[in-house]
Order: structure tokens, then sequence, then C-alpha cells
């Protein structure tokens, strides 16, 4: 049950089990941030969420330079779960990875799944840094869930791990692709494909052509860049068929 607006101001991720009463050790990053950094003492108010029990409102027992203990009061919110939507996307320079990931979070992706085609300039990602990158999106933009960000895939692989998924593949090259707002309106999980700078190779579009479950579409009359095309697909996604 969702308890009255909280006081606290911070948001935290943790790993921790959360309930009433529930005791939440800190760790020696997340004490320097709350006491270091942001100056707050024992009694200070903090809320949790942990992506899978709501947002818990929390107050600081004990707090020291290399750690300190959280104690739960009360749920703030319960858990929001996004759409069934997951984010393929192949990587691109560092700062505008970033820039996808966190987006993804804060629009809504359940899953965020880094892919290798044939033309992506990227050749590895820290899949641990990109996640820490959703977590930090999901605290500043009040979420109660965070994505998992998947280690980089071969495209061939993670299309065949779609099994019946929808798929919007969005490629700006393909002439017959229809405006994304014709999105068929088909119930169930989709996934968005954003595909290179470089854009996809024939071979690709062939095997996404003869997926009956891939619907190509246009993003507008102007190419964009991948990062911009990830934000706009997800936007088209969620008007579309989403939650928003």
């Amino acid at each position: 049950m969702c308890g009255p607006m909280s006081d606290a101001k911070i948001r935290l991720y943790v790993e921790q089990p959360l309930g009433q009463g529930q005791s939440v050790p800190l760790s020696r990053e997340q004490a320097h941030y709350l006491f270091g950094v942001m100056r707050l003492w024992v009694g200070a108010a903090v809320l949790l969420f942990n992506g899978t029990e709501g947002e818990w409102r929390a107050e600081v027992v004990e707090a020291g330079k290399r750690g300190g203990t959280l104690v739960c009061e009360a749920q703030t919110r319960p858990l929001q779960m996004p759409p069934d939507l997951w984010l393929l996307f192949a990587p691109i320079k560092k700062a505008r990875t970033d820039f996808i990931v966190e987006k993804a979070a804060e629009m809504g992706a359940r899953r965020i799944v880094p892919v290798q085609t044939e033309f992506t300039n990227a050749g590895r990602i820290q899949r641990d840094r990109l996640q820490a990158h959703a977590v930090e999106a999901a605290e500043q933009c009040g979420g109660t869930y965070v994505p998992e960000v998947a280690d980089m895939q071969r495209l061939d692989r993670a299309l065949a791990d779609l099994g019946d998924r929808q798929v919007m593949f969005c490629d700006e090259a393909l002439a017959e692709a229809e405006d994304a707002s014709a999105l068929p309106d088909i119930p169930g999980p989709w996934a968005i494909l954003i595909g290179p700078e470089g854009g996809f190779s024939d071979k690709e579009r062939v095997r996404l052509h003869r997926m009956e479950t891939a619907h190509a579409v246009q993003l507008g009359p102007r190419i964009l860049r991948a990062d911009t095309a990830a934000v706009v697909a997800l936007t088209v996604w969620q008007q579309r068929l989403g939650d928003w």
C-alpha cells in the first residue's frame, strides 16, 4: 500500500530486500554519497528502491565514512513495471551510448540489449558501467524499476532470442517503410531495433524482412542520429502501444 508523500529528497537504489522495519546496510560508496557528498546524518530520510518492492522511506540510524545503516519505515510507492518492451541498438560513441541507455531507462524500456551488426563501429561495451547509468537514471527520474542491460550480442543471436516478440525495425533507408504512427496495434511483448550509424547491411535487411514479426518504420522525413532515433522510436511506441 502506498504511504503518504515523503519528506525525503534523495533516492537510492539498493540490492537488499525492502519492507517494514527492514535494515539496509550501506556500501562504502553509498555512505560516501549520503554522508560525505549530500551531508546527511542520523535521523535523515532517504527514499529506497530495489526494482522489485516499490519505493520506501527509510531513516538513517547509523552514519559513518565507510558505511551506515538505514531502516525502512513505510512504502511511499508500489512497484510500477514498464511495458514489456526491449530496446536493441548498435552501440556508438561512448557518451552517446550512455545517453541511449539513460533515456531508455527513463522512458520505460524493460530490457536494453546492445547488438553487434555488420556496420557497428563500437567493438565492445562496459556492461557494468551502462547498468550503472540505468540505475542512476531510475534514481533521478523517480522510477521504481531498473531495466537490465544485457551483454553485447550479435544481431542474429539477439533476433533469435526474441521468439514471437514483435519488432519495430527502424530503417530510414527503406522507401517502403511505413510511418511509425501506423504501427499495427498488436498486443503482447515488443522490441525496438535501432541500427548503426552506417545502416543495416543488405543481408541484415533481408533477414529482418523475412521475419513475420518485424515491422519496418520510418521516423520522419529527416535522417536521425542513432541516439536521437532511439528516443524518437521509444516516444512513438509508448504513445501508440505503451503506457503513456
